[in-house]
């Protein structure tokens, strides 16, 4: 797995980049030798933040913790991604890499018990026309609505686009490629 390490507003110190180099390197049984990870540190307030993000078979693995030290946020961080994995294996094992789940394979790492399986997703299908409107018109519908995010046509570009909520309270937009 190729790993990157960046920080933002923040200098990288290199045992960090050692440690997340080796900590990832654990995490290689679960994932094709094309995989790539990113981990982003930061601080937020004071708290030291890490961002991690796996791309493997097309899917985007993603955890954001925040700790005391930036090693302590990784290790929750790749538990987190672990987590997510394991409970959702069977959905996953075409993309994951072959025998992730061997018990021989699981030895030593922590939390390596079997997870029970998020049963089937039962999705709510809804309609709604799309009307052409600008990105500060939809932010103005998802709040009057009060939803975490909104589906509109750019009236500029004629392409669907959708607004959130960040958890930090600004907002986000989605364009499509």
């Amino acid at each position: 797995m190729k790993v990157s390490v960046i920080g933002r507003k923040t200098e990288v110190p290199k045992a960090f980049r050692d440690i997340a180099q080796k900590k990832m390197g654990k995490y290689d049984k679960f994932f094709r030798d094309d995989a790539e990870a990113t981990v982003v540190i930061s601080q937020k307030g004071k708290m030291d933040r890490v961002e991690l993000t796996i791309t493997s078979a097309g899917l985007f693995y993603r955890s954001e913790q925040n700790d005391e030290t930036y090693q302590n946020a990784l290790d929750k961080a790749l538990s987190a991604i672990e987590r997510q994995i394991r409970k959702n294996k069977t959905r996953l094992a075409k993309r994951l890499r072959e025998g992730a789940f061997l018990k021989e394979a699981d030895a030593g790492f922590d939390g390596a018990e079997d997870l029970p399986e998020e049963g089937s997703f039962e999705v709510r299908t809804k309609t709604f026309p799309v009307k052409p409107m600008s990105c500060e018109e939809a932010i103005l519908q998802m709040n009057l609505l009060e939803h975490d995010f909104y589906v509109y046509r750019d009236d500029a570009t004629g392409e669907v686009n959708v607004v959130y909520t960040k958890k930090d309270g600004s907002y986000g937009r989605i364009i499509p490629e």
